[in-house]
Parts: C-alpha cells; structure tokens; sequence
C-alpha cells in the first residue's frame, strides 16, 4: 500500500472516529437529561434496524455503480454523462426511500406536525398571508408556525402552496418533487466544475455525487430542493464568469441566488462559495452586472408584497432559542455537528478533503499537484491549476459549513440542513485514486444508516 493512499485511509478512519465519538458522548448526554433532543445522537433517528421494497433496488444501483461507474464517466460524451448522472442519482434516491416503503417514507415525510403541508390551507390568500407572516413566528404568538414553517423563510412553504395550486397537493407530490430537483444537484455541482476546474476532475467525481450517502436525506427533505436551487444558481455563475452566455447565465443565476434566501436563511452562507467562483471566473465585471440585476428580483417581490426577511429572521432568533435551540448544549453540537457532515458526505469526502488541502497546499508553495495514481497534472480551465482550482472551491463550501456551524443556528439535524454544502464537499472525492473501493465505501455507509436507522427524513 502506498504512503498516500495510508494516509488517505487514516483520513477517513478519523472522520469515523468522530462520529463514533460523538455517538457515545452524544448517548451519554442524551441519557443523563435529555437535552439534546435526538434518540440516536448525533443524528435525528431511531434504531430501527428494516428491510424494505427498496433493499434489493438500493443494493442493485450502488453496485453498478461502483462497477461501472468510473469507466462511464470517463467515456460517455459530456450530455450524456449529465443525464446517466442525473438518472443514477434518482434511481438510487428513490431506492433508498422506499426502504421505509411508499407512506413512511416519502408521502409522510413533509405532512407531519413540524413540517410545512399541514399549513397549506392557511395560504387562501398569498399575499395577505405573507405580510402576517411575522406575526407568527414566535412560539407564544397566535396560531403561530410550525418549527419548519417558522424556521424558513415564506419562499419554502410557498413552493408546496403553489404545487398545490396547480393540482399536485399531498405528501406524495411534495416527496417527488423534493426527490426529482433534489437530485439535480450534482447535476448542476458537475456542471460547475467542468467550467470551473475543467472536464477531466468534474468525469472523476461524477459518481461520487451519484453514490453520496446524502441521498438518505435527499430522499425525502425539504433541503434536497434547498441544495439544488442553490447548486444550480452557482452553476449558473459558474457559466457565466468563464464566458458561457454571461447576460442570460448571470441574471439566472442571479434570479436563484435570491430566491435561496427564501428558502433558507442559512443559505446566505451561499455567498462564500460564490465568491469563489467569482475568483476562479475569467470574465467577471459583466456577468456580476446581470446577476446583481436578477439577485434583486425574488427580494423585491417579496418586499413589496410585505414580508420583512430582516425582522423575520430576527424573530427566528428568538423562536430558535424559545424550543430545542435553547436547549441543546452549544458545546455537544459545534463539534457534533461535523460529525454528521462526515456521515453524509462518507469516508471518501474525509480522504478527499486531506488531499484538497495538499492541492491548496501545493500551490501556495508552487509545487505541482500530481494526477490520478501520481501522473502528471489534469488539463483546465485558463487561470490556474485544475486540481488547486477545485480545491479552492471544496475549500470555499468548507468555510461556508464552519461558519454556519460556529454560528450556534445549527444545533442538531445538520444531516439534512447543510445538504446545500455537503454537495460542495463531495467533488473532493475526485483527488482520490482507486475510486472503486472509495465508491464502494460510500454505497456501504448510505445502505447500513438507511437499514439500521429510522432517519427523520
């Protein structure tokens, strides 16, 4: 075994520790009283070990994948590598949804108390309804939210009011569409690095954005579709900072950068991996003209109608703290939480965030990072190396994780909320060699969390 590949196992062996670790102080606290309000720390969960009508599906899709994946992505034209991608990533979502069956685990998913079907009803009237939207954050305030609904901008439940509207109502619906656009993050994640970091690393993490174990809670959240409005608005930025059609590209982009952050408040956080792909961008000055343009639009809209982002946010604040935020201990959770960032990105991510750091490492010494099983170094964009250019993005979505993570706003269920930067994460995995085995650790991670748990999501 080579020295690299040692050190990338002890990567992921550390990250393994750390969930274990976390697991058995997280039991520990939970036992002794109570406070951090999830029954399998660190995840929210319950043993529960099952099999259901999608084990042999999930099983089936995670090994073509490991066997056939890597050899398809180097091959196939770029088109078709997106929708084989695309097609993979839905087949082995759906499967591992359907391990808790068809009601429990998609059409119930978004219907339960906390969550934001249960409030459709109360939207008769859009925007009258937005403009008291405030008025019901706070847990003594009257008929006040559900915690998803309180804990979100309008822009979330709006989304299943209007799918409702359109005749496409129930959990069932909701569970689909959250599915159907969730999986075209790592579409638009692949996008992204072919224009950022060139087409060689984008083939090279295709399959690990198709076999993440993130797709447990893909299938079926709310933050899937989160994670892939945001992924598609830097995709789009990504495209039009390096010259592809930057007046049409810059204002969509522009146009889902601002509805993410009313989606999502912690999606703000979105900004720090943007402004790495401005950096990385070859044409910058125009494209940044169109997408400021289009980034004021969803804002405006709302603002108009009269909801206030700014004074919701703040009451969200006080919400957070009135319920299980201001129970959770800070100190469990600023370190636990990463330990569900390591089990939804995998083992792989772990090993590939250490050579990440060599990429960046390197560069800032001036060394060359070798390619795959040491060959020279991968072709790319104008600028800059590829492999320093991708790091700088992995490294960018790194930031972004911490510093929702220090913010304290993230204690607990980070497994489903920091989706939108796991999918940023897990392009890392591209460093590695001998991806098989890696993919293989991947597939075997999502396939026992999915059997043994009952995830909340």
């Amino acid at each position: 075994m080579n020295r690299d590949l040692l050190r990338d196992l002890y990567a992921a062996v550390a990250a393994a520790l750390l969930v274990v670790t976390a697991a058995v102080v997280g039991g520990a606290v939970q036992h002794r009283d109570g406070s951090l309000r999830v029954n399998w720390p660190p995840l929210l969960a319950d043993w529960d070990p099952h099999v259901g009508p999608g084990t042999p599906a999930a099983i089936a899709v995670a090994a073509a994948v490991v066997a056939y994946g890597p050899s398809l992505a180097a091959r196939l034209s770029w088109r078709r590598l997106l929708l084989a991608g695309w097609a993979a990533g839905l087949a082995w979502t759906w499967s591992l949804a359907l391990v808790d069956g068809w009601y429990r685990g998609i059409a119930e998913q978004l219907t339960t108390r906390s969550e934001y079907l249960p409030v459709v009803g109360r939207f008769r009237d859009i925007p009258a309804t937005l403009r008291d939207f405030t008025g019901h954050i706070l847990i003594d305030s009257p008929d006040n939210w559900p915690a998803h609904v309180a804990g979100h901008p309008p822009g979330a439940t709006l989304t299943f009011v209007l799918l409702d509207r359109i005749g496409l109502g129930g959990g069932g619906w909701a569970g689909t569409w959250c599915i159907t656009a969730g999986t075209t993050a790592a579409v638009a994640v692949l996008v992204a690095l072919r224009a950022l970091a060139g087409e060689a690393l984008a083939r090279r993490a295709a399959p690990f954005l198709v076999l993440a174990p993130a797709a447990v809670w893909v299938g079926t959240s709310a933050d899937g579709y989160f994670a892939a409005v945001a992924a598609w608005a830097l995709a789009l930025l990504a495209l039009a900072v390096t010259g592809h059609r930057p007046a049409l590209t810059g204002a969509a982009s522009g146009l889902l950068l601002g509805l993410t952050a009313y989606l999502s408040y912690g999606l703000t956080l979105i900004a720090v991996i943007a402004a790495a792909v401005l950096v990385l961008g070859t044409h910058r000055t125009r494209p940044l003209l169109f997408a400021a343009a289009g980034c004021v639009v969803v804002p405006a809209a709302f603002t108009l109608v009269g909801f206030d982002w700014w004074e919701a946010y703040r009451l969200l604040v006080r919400r957070y703290h009135q319920g299980a935020g201001g129970v959770r201990p800070y100190g469990y959770w600023v370190w636990a939480n990463l330990a569900c960032a390591a089990v939804i990105t995998g083992p792989a991510t772990a090993a590939g965030l250490r050579r990440t750091g060599i990429a960046l490492a390197g560069a800032r010494g001036g060394r060359d990072f070798a390619g795959p099983r040491g060959g020279p170094a991968l072709a790319g964009p104008r600028g800059g190396r590829p492999e320093f250019r991708l790091a700088l993005l992995v490294g960018a979505a790194l930031v972004a994780l911490l510093a929702a993570d220090l913010s304290g706003m993230s204690k607990a269920e980070t497994e489903r909320i920091w989706l939108p930067f796991a999918m940023w994460l897990l392009p890392a995995c591209a460093f590695l060699t001998r991806p098989r085995a890696w993919l293989l650790a991947q597939a075997v991670l999502a396939l026992l969390v999915n059997h043994v748990l009952r995830t909340g999501w």
